[in-house]
């Protein structure tokens, strides 16, 4: 390219091409908001610079040289992507434009809690380039921490490390999980002693080493006993194996969205546990982008705000 092999001010270049357009000192200044003379002597320091004549008079006009328009050509496109990076500067400054990562726990992409809120994002910011992160709660907080993560959709993690703000979307209620094949499927209504050594298909909470006692507890003051068979890491993992028969199992209820033609969700109004979701992010040096992420979805950047 021509013009790369010099260093010039991007003024110079605004100023021919304003010549070259109105092919007149006079009026390419007063376009430009300045006087003729010192337009006049930034033309002839780009031609000194650039060593050729850009421009040659003819009658009223003046007009430019096979030189000057060949140079003009690539002036316009030097001056073009000039124009643009300064835009997608002002777009990052902003919080508009650029990137931001944010990270999400299975059932959040299950629920549709994280499709929300990019739904949102992507009508108040669609120049926001997002990139996404499946990861557990501790791995996503971890990740916030080192400025891994920008945005942190998460479970209720077992202690809140400082620096972090966090706030609650959802308590989301339980559901039975069964087979469309299960007995259960269309019964009216399912009692605890209905559960009584079933299979079960576990979904062991995150980083938590007695998650299995706790569960057990909790289904024994329920009022029935499971017979764990399988462990998950996931909660579609949970889902496609109740479909395949091969246990009973509790998920949120926002998964009732998610069409499963082998899987049928039943109402247990004794069960009180839900699963809660947080919204979390760092307190301090926070990029724009995570302020257009809260500002889209309706929630305040102040950190005094959200509670934990």
């Amino acid at each position: 390219m021509i013009l790369s092999e010099y260093e010039m001010e991007l003024r110079h270049l605004r100023y021919f091409l304003a010549v070259a357009e109105f092919g007149h000192v006079t009026r390419a200044a007063q376009h430009l908001h300045i006087s003729q003379p010192p337009l006049s002597r930034a033309i002839r320091e780009l031609e000194a610079e650039l060593g050729v004549e850009l421009f040659v008079r003819e009658r009223q006009r003046i007009a430019l040289t096979p030189a000057g328009s060949t140079i003009a050509e690539e002036a316009r496109a030097v001056v073009a992507k000039a124009d643009g990076l300064m835009r997608y500067a002002r777009a990052i400054s902003a919080g508009e434009g650029g990137r931001i990562r944010v990270g999400y726990v299975d059932g959040a992409m299950q629920g549709g809690v994280l499709s929300a809120h990019l739904r949102n994002l992507r009508t108040h910011c669609p120049g926001l380039v997002v990139d996404l992160v499946a990861a557990s709660t501790e791995t996503q907080l971890k990740a916030l921490a080192n400025n891994q993560l920008d945005i942190a959709i998460i479970y209720a993690p077992r202690e809140w490390p400082e620096d972090i703000v966090s706030f609650k979307l959802l308590s989301d209620g339980m559901r039975l999980v069964v087979s469309t094949e299960d007995v259960l499927a269309s019964r009216r209504t399912i009692a605890p002693k209905d559960l009584e050594a079933s299979p079960w298909i576990a979904l062991p909470r995150e980083g938590d080493a007695y998650w299995r006692d706790r569960f057990l507890q909790q289904c024994a003051t329920a009022g029935f006993r499971p017979d764990i068979r399988y462990e998950v890491a996931q909660l579609s993992a949970l889902l496609g194996l109740v479909e395949a028969g091969a246990g009973r199992g509790l998920a949120q209820a926002s998964v009732s969205r998610v069409e499963s033609p082998g899987v049928v969700l039943r109402s247990l109004p004794w069960w009180r546990h839900t699963v809660d979701y947080w919204l979390a992010w760092r307190q301090h040096n926070a990029m724009p982008s995570v302020r257009q992420f809260l500002k889209a979805n309706g929630l305040a950047t102040n950190p005094k705000l959200p509670s934990k």
